[in-house]
């Protein structure tokens, strides 16, 4: 049986490229004309480019997500026909050198020590550590066990929150998200790194926010809308030794007249803690295309039930 594949992303010609460097045997890649939408059972395709195409997409039996994250195609059930499969097992390292390496910039601080050294001032500020603290960690998928081990490198204590609390190496305790307002207010550091499901939209409201002790520094690499804005802004505001480090916002890019810009104790970045490669993502296509063509099931299936 031959197939037909789709490619919908923001460069296509470097994922022809990748694909051509495969063996794929039985399958065509089309162009991106408008007939390809009708014509193809298979898609590779960044999801905010896909979702408006899928009323179209009469023949698609199987899309591979180019992004981790497919929130943008859990708002389009009525096409539901279809398996979906996203990119895992890549960014772990990649969110661990991100979040890892502003949090110790701002233990050791970074900022304050150049502005010494520009003033050429000797002065030693206090000593802060990580050995001790208490990490929450919201999300125990492979990224959230692969900042577990790195937290574990430095001495910290780390509690993972997923759906329902079932018990997850190598977190030393594992929570339900029923019960996160009971460690918030022990913990130093909280880190998200959960999809956008219709339970996580405004998970860190004021509520919450208003749970976290002073000097807690709040990291959000996961999806832009679990967090109330407008709440954050007041709680940095209320709280200057707090911070946030934030790479995901609910409108990208953030527009210029948003008040998180002007923060002072919050350190934002464009969406760029975990950038995948094409020929990464290339690869895993690949790998389940096989699967696909010899019938075993595919690898980093999507439920549309939980959004994951």
């Amino acid at each position: 049986m031959s197939h037909k594949l789709l490619v919908l992303t923001r460069d296509n010609q470097a994922y022809y490229d990748a694909l051509a460097k495969h063996d794929l045997p039985q399958l065509t890649v089309l162009d991106d004309s408008p007939n390809s939408v009708f014509e193809a059972n298979i898609w590779l395709a960044e999801p905010k480019l896909a979702a408006p195409l899928l009323a179209h997409a009469s023949k698609l039996v199987w899309m591979q997500s180019t992004f981790a994250g497919v929130d943008a195609l859990m708002n389009h059930r009525r096409h539901t026909g279809y398996q979906l499969t996203n990119i895992k097992n890549l960014f772990g390292p990649m969110m661990s050198e991100y979040v890892f390496g502003h949090v110790l910039a701002l233990y050791r601080h970074h900022t304050k020590y150049s502005q010494l050294q520009r003033n050429s001032h000797w002065q030693a500020l206090p000593l802060n550590q990580l050995r001790g603290k208490r990490l929450v960690l919201l999300g125990t998928g492979d990224i959230g066990q692969h900042l577990c081990n790195t937290a574990h490198q430095f001495g910290v204590e780390v509690v993972g929150v997923n759906r329902t609390g079932r018990a997850q190496a190598p977190f030393d305790v594992t929570l339900s998200i029923e019960q996160l307002d009971t460690v918030l207010p022990s913990a130093d550091l909280v880190v998200c790194v959960l999809p956008s499901t219709d339970e996580t939209v405004n998970l860190f409201n004021k509520h919450r926010l208003q749970l976290l002790k002073p000097g807690a520094i709040f990291v959000n690499v996961g999806r832009g809308d679990l967090v109330d804005e407008q709440a954050l802004i007041l709680h940095l505001s209320l709280n200057p030794t707090s911070h946030a480090i934030l790479d995901v916002f609910k409108q990208e890019p953030l527009p210029e007249d948003n008040p998180l810009w002007k923060c002072q104790n919050a350190i934002l970045t464009p969406h760029v803690a975990a950038p995948s490669t094409t020929e990464d993502v290339v690869q895993q296509f690949v790998d389940n295309y096989h699967r696909f063509i010899s019938e075993q099931p595919l690898s980093n299936r999507v439920s549309f039930a939980l959004g994951y």
